[in-house]
């Protein structure tokens, strides 16, 4: 399936223009969505306004929007002077300037966008991408869309552009926030142990097909299985084992349950080679006896 395209606009930095395309970096298609039903008659139900003061109905088109700046007190604003405070959308995607890759935290990422070029702007579409690519930075700008005005960031990404919307500084919590509790001091040997486990599950590439959202598969087997009038099948996910407290315990019982799974391997191979010998001898015995052959005897001392 091609990608969706979500808009276009022109990337521009100095003199240079350049007519891009957005497209959707995500599938939307496996998203399990319910519906509000009544149990009487699985008839779908509908969300209705309700003034609580008087209890009557408010139909949505008569409402109006309002700040509550204290207690039960607020200050409205129509439609109109709502949409006169929005920006005005723009094409314009504005490089104000040029970064390092590594500048900006994955915690500042919103949603990203696939760019590619409009018919006429492929070669300085390519001269971007190929210079953000030589130089290891990427590119701020500004965007201006549905009223609001986007903080955004183009990088490469393939063989083309990737604009990833960003997050305010004001927008999100400082990390000083984060209560951490008292600081202790680490046991000798703990940050080896602790290193050395990472190493042993330690991957050199991010593969993300190996990794599928098991709720959702689960979803849409238990509601297939409803369509087709099937009975759900009880859960038999294991109860999780008990935790251990002793922090140099638990690195060394991972450390050992990992260094188990080659060996338990090798050692249950063992029987297995020796019965399958077993099973040949005794097959050629059978063969030589059928032919006449007379069974090797073992010789005494």
């Amino acid at each position: 399936m091609p990608a969706r395209t979500v808009g276009g606009g022109t990337v521009s930095f100095g003199l240079v223009s350049i007519p891009v395309r957005l497209y959707s970096t995500s599938e939307t298609s496996g998203a399990v969505r319910f519906n509000m039903l009544d149990p009487s008659d699985n008839s779908r139900v509908k969300q209705q306004l309700i003034n609580p003061r008087t209890g009557d109905v408010v139909e949505r088109k008569e409402t109006i929007k309002g700040y509550e700046f204290g207690k039960g007190q607020y200050v409205t604003f129509s439609d109109e002077e709502i949409k006169e405070l929005q920006e005005k959308a723009s094409p314009a995607i504005e490089i104000t300037e040029f970064v390092p890759l590594t500048e900006v935290e994955p915690i500042y990422f919103e949603k990203s966008y696939y760019l590619g070029p409009e018919k006429g702007g492929e070669r300085a579409y390519r001269l971007l991408s190929e210079a953000m690519r030589k130089t290891g930075r990427s590119a701020l700008a500004k965007h201006a869309a549905r009223g609001k005005q986007y903080l955004v960031m183009l990088r490469p990404y393939g063989s083309g552009l990737l604009m990833q919307q960003l997050k305010y500084e004001d927008e999100l919590k400082s990390f000083d926030e984060v209560p951490l509790g008292e600081e202790t001091e680490l046991k000798p040997g703990e940050l080896e142990l602790a290193v050395q486990l990472i190493e042993q599950i330690a991957s050199d590439d991010f593969k993300p097909d190996q990794y599928t959202d098991e709720v959702r598969k689960r979803l849409w087997d238990a509601i297939q299985s409803k369509i087709d009038g099937r009975e759900l099948a009880d859960d038999e996910t294991e109860a999780p084992q008990a935790q251990i407290i002793d922090l140099m315990e638990a690195l060394k019982a991972s450390l050992s349950k990992n260094g188990e799974t080659d060996a338990e391997a090798t050692a249950e191979s063992k029987p297995a080679r020796k019965a399958s010998a077993q099973r040949k001898a005794t097959k050629k015995k059978r063969a030589r006896r059928a032919a006449g052959a007379p069974a090797k005897r073992a010789v005494a001392g």
